[in-house]
């Protein structure tokens, strides 16, 4: 039995908090599985399609900022229900007409299986089209950020860089990541529950909206 097909149920509906399914597949580096990625960062993200002009822009896009992620600890891991042959094809394409190489696996989900198991397509779907979905996997397996954009608008590189940055600060810091935050900013400290702190602060906000200064 292919292992895929019991990693979840269709329409999964995955949350903030909840462990990422596990499987195996084929993939353009060769067979992979999800849970061998433990120990480290992982962005897994879905394209609806090889071949595609928002998909071939922004595959280009994280080839270029490979390092920046693996400086983070980070692997890149893409998805798509195209075969692997479509996968090395599409590759090849972009190496030659823009210098680039993508060298993180790009893995085949011809049957929806993953795609369905993380809640990427539902389960009325025949392809995955309409899917643009991004999960923050951290090092113990857990899904702690989620994004999704139509198939007609392509990805922010730096806003990936910018919540991996803000996932990995307020881990070491036991802090909170504010609006508009950038690696270098400050971080807010959690707001205090003790009541006595409350009435003591020296403003009304005091209490809960505070820096934490020189301590980030």
């Amino acid at each position: 039995m292919d292992d895929r097909t019991s990693i979840a149920p269709p329409c999964a509906g995955l949350r903030i908090g909840d462990v990422a399914p596990d499987f195996e597949a084929r993939s353009t580096i060769g067979p992979i599985r999800l849970s061998a990625y433990r120990g480290r960062w992982l962005i897994l993200f879905s394209h609806p399609a090889d071949f595609t002009p928002v998909c071939t822009t922004e595959f280009v896009a994280l080839a270029r900022e490979a390092a920046a992620f693996d400086a983070r600890d980070c692997a890149l891991m893409a998805l798509s229900v195209d075969s692997l042959f479509s996968h090395f094809a599409w590759l090849r394409m972009i190496r030659d007409r823009f210098s680039i190489e993508v060298r993180f696996p790009i893995v085949e989900d011809p049957t929806l299986v993953i795609g369905r198991a993380f809640g990427m397509v539902s389960a009325q779907d025949n392809d995955s089209a309409t899917v643009r979905t991004t999960f923050f996997v951290d090092p113990k397996g857990v899904i702690r950020a989620m994004t999704c954009y139509p198939a007609n608008l392509g990805r922010s590189v730096p806003e990936m860089l910018r919540i991996l940055d803000g996932l990995q600060a307020i881990d070491a810091h036991g802090a909170l990541a504010p609006a508009n935050w950038q690696q270098g900013d400050p971080l807010l400290k959690a707001p205090t529950d003790d009541l006595d702190e409350v009435f003591a602060a020296s403003d009304a906000t005091g209490w809960f909206l505070r820096d934490m200064g020189g301590e980030n």
